[in-house]
């Protein structure tokens, strides 16, 4: 039986990565798992996505709430987000934010760089968020608070959060929320005891896994994106990629990735279904901690992978 990776010459694997981009004749490694807003795919579920959360900002929306399956390229679009938003908008970005009010309030006042005293309690912190909202709504500022993971907020700091939104100046909202997170956060969001929350959620979009012919357009993109002159994956092999990452892009890089060091040490300017299949059937590709897309016990026709 071949064992991982057998039958590939023997190097040095450490320097695989960059040796491979090379080999390849592209500037960079084209599928990193680092959110790169250079590399964004503009699919029609990401032009969408973005589009609400555009609109969600003009249109001074109290709450707007982006879902989607781990790696499914949110925090890419959050990014490209902060790299376009306007000069009159202060950002507030927070991530994994736990903890019981006060501390919201403290991961809150940090991302906006207000610093809270260690002694402060829970009035003294909402008083001071509360007057720099009015001193920025003063200067012409917005003041736009992104939490990414929201789906770990409890379901009191989501209401908390709503809280948040009843400071205004007449007519005027003062902060706006943007939460994003995994399709769990949006069944949090519907549960009966936040309906007040939900009512004020004015823009929301649920990104979908890629469909086979997105997958195909995204490892192309990403590709030229590197610096491909010439196709590097064929139908074949961006087919099974599609159906072993189930359209969610991270796996897909994360898949793409292994291929292309295992057509460097084959020698190959190109990665077809065979050695697609050789990354799965040697266990080197993981999914929701699993590993997944495995080959069938054996080889499929035309494959030039053999047992010995």
């Amino acid at each position: 039986m071949f064992g991982p990776v057998s039958g590939l010459k023997a190097m040095d694997m450490s320097r695989t990565l960059d040796i491979y981009t090379q080999f390849f004749g592209l500037t960079e490694r084209p599928f990193s798992l680092v959110p790169d807003p250079g590399f964004l795919f503009w699919s029609p579920r990401h032009e969408r996505a973005y589009t609400m959360l555009e609109y969600g900002i003009l249109t001074h929306a109290p709450i707007t709430l982006i879902t989607g399956e781990v790696g499914a390229g949110k925090t890419t679009l959050l990014h490209h987000l902060l790299n376009t938003i306007e000069s009159d908008v202060q950002i507030g970005l927070i991530s994994n934010a736990h903890g019981d009010r006060g501390e919201l309030l403290r991961w809150v006042l940090m991302a906006l760089d207000q610093r809270a005293a260690p002694e402060a309690g829970y009035v003294d912190l909402f008083s001071q968020f509360q007057d720099y909202l009015i001193a920025q709504y003063g200067q012409g500022q917005r003041v736009i608070l992104i939490f990414d993971e929201a789906q770990n907020l409890t379901l009191e700091t989501l209401e908390e959060l709503r809280m948040f939104t009843n400071i205004n100046s007449n007519k005027d909202e003062l902060l706006q929320l943007i939460l994003v997170g995994q399709p769990e956060l949006r069944g949090n969001v519907q549960r009966p005891e936040l309906s007040q929350f939900a009512q004020r959620v004015a823009a929301s979009y649920h990104i979908e896994a890629l469909t086979p012919q997105m997958v195909a357009d995204y490892i192309r993109h990403r590709l030229e994106v590197a610096g491909a002159q010439e196709p590097i994956f064929d139908e074949a092999a961006s087919t099974r990629v599609a159906e072993a990452s189930r359209g969610v892009p991270r796996l897909i890089n994360q898949l793409c990735d292994l291929s292309m060091v295992y057509a460097f040490t084959l020698d190959r300017k190109d990665v077809t279904l065979d050695v697609v299949e050789q990354v799965l059937a040697d266990g080197v590709f993981f999914a929701g901690g699993m590993a997944t897309g495995a080959a069938p016990p054996h080889p499929r026709p035309g494959s030039k992978w053999t047992e010995t």
